[in-house]
């Protein structure tokens, strides 16, 4: 029979039981290793054993600042969040304990230095005979969606809407509707994205006669020591769906010019394409439609109109007639007071 423990609670409760408290009640995984290693850096810094009430703002503070304070800002930002998340999570609950300092601050994200390509390149790129069909579409799609590669990978054919040039995805961080054993995809919350007529173009031609299973699919049937999901796998053909990890050395591979790993990334068709929305006069709301970024400043670090672009709106400023600004027709004449 099992042994039951009873749980510590209020001021006996220690720093290690918090934490472990707190890690059990996140049900995503990706979410569980990082916040593990915040929280869990953090406890042992201020001393595991120790009653949770006894610890103050400060140590939480300096433990952050001796562990991530020399940090990139995003490490920083994460790390910090997950601690506060922790201790918030302890307050809410009941338990004495300490809180993140006001002095801990959350940093500025610096701007996003992925490169931005022309439309002019990037229609190059895709019109060049020794690109498969397979990449071409993939890429086109991708700048059309502005979707996130694991997305546009993700998707079956069931899944799309050729009429309707859209298909739904599995977003960035939602969460599935369900927690139940053997849950299916459908058990997710799904955005849409839509293409436009280039994607439109090219899907039917490399999907010929297929109505199931991935769009983006490999050359070569899985080897049989190879577990694959049976939605991964198209079953007319056999052939298994493309991954990141396989597309993106092909992406790589057509671009880079000064040896492996310094192509074009597969990241840089989403930001490109919201860059040239952005420069055709799409609205901040309708580029977080777009995106689906849930906040307006991640949407600020993707748009970063070209020279070009800012020259040419720079003329906007012009004045309405040749004579306004209260000058006369002579190039040296002076205005009257």
């Amino acid at each position: 029979m099992p042994t039951v423990v009873q749980l510590q609670i209020g001021r006996a409760l220690t720093v290690r039981a918090a934490a472990d408290l707190f890690l059990d009640t996140l049900g995503n995984t990706n979410t569980v290793r990082s916040y593990g290693i915040a929280v869990g850096k953090t406890a042992e810094r201020v001393g595991e054993g120790r009653p949770l009430a006894s610890v103050e703002d400060g140590e939480i503070g300096e433990a952050l600042e001796l562990l991530w304070g020399p940090s990139a800002v995003n490490t920083w930002n994460a790390r910090r969040g997950a601690v506060l998340s922790w201790t918030s999570w302890c307050a809410e609950r009941g338990y004495d304990g300490p809180t993140v300092p006001a002095w801990v601050k959350r940093m500025a994200v610096p701007e996003s230095h992925t490169p931005v390509h022309s439309k002019t390149a990037i229609d190059r790129l895709i019109a060049r005979g020794d690109v498969h069909l397979r990449e071409k579409t993939l890429w086109r799609m991708l700048y059309e969606t502005c979707a996130r590669s694991e997305e546009v990978l993700d998707v079956n054919v069931e899944d799309l809407d050729l009429a309707g040039r859209r298909c739904p995805v599995k977003a960035k961080g939602t969460q599935s509707k369900g927690r139940r054993a053997g849950q299916t995809r459908e058990d997710f919350v799904l955005e849409w994205v839509y293409w436009d007529a280039g994607t439109a173009l090219l899907l039917p031609l490399l999907l010929k006669d297929r109505t199931r299973g991935p769009v983006f699919v490999t050359h070569r049937r899985p080897g049989p020591g190879k577990v694959v999901s049976p939605r991964d796998v198209c079953p007319d053909t056999g052939l298994a769906r493309l991954s990141y990890g396989q597309a993106r050395p092909l992406l790589d591979g057509h671009t880079a010019v000064q040896g492996p790993g310094t192509g074009w990334d597969l990241h840089e068709y989403r930001h490109s394409g919201l860059t040239h929305l952005g420069e055709a006069g799409a609205s901040l709301r309708m580029l977080m439609a777009k995106s689906r970024h849930k906040q307006m400043e991640n949407v600020r670090r993707y748009v970063k109109p070209s020279p070009e672009a800012i020259a040419e709106d720079t003329g906007l400023l012009q004045p309405a007639t040749p004579g306004a600004e209260g000058c006369s027709a002579h190039p040296g004449a002076v205005a009257a007071p």
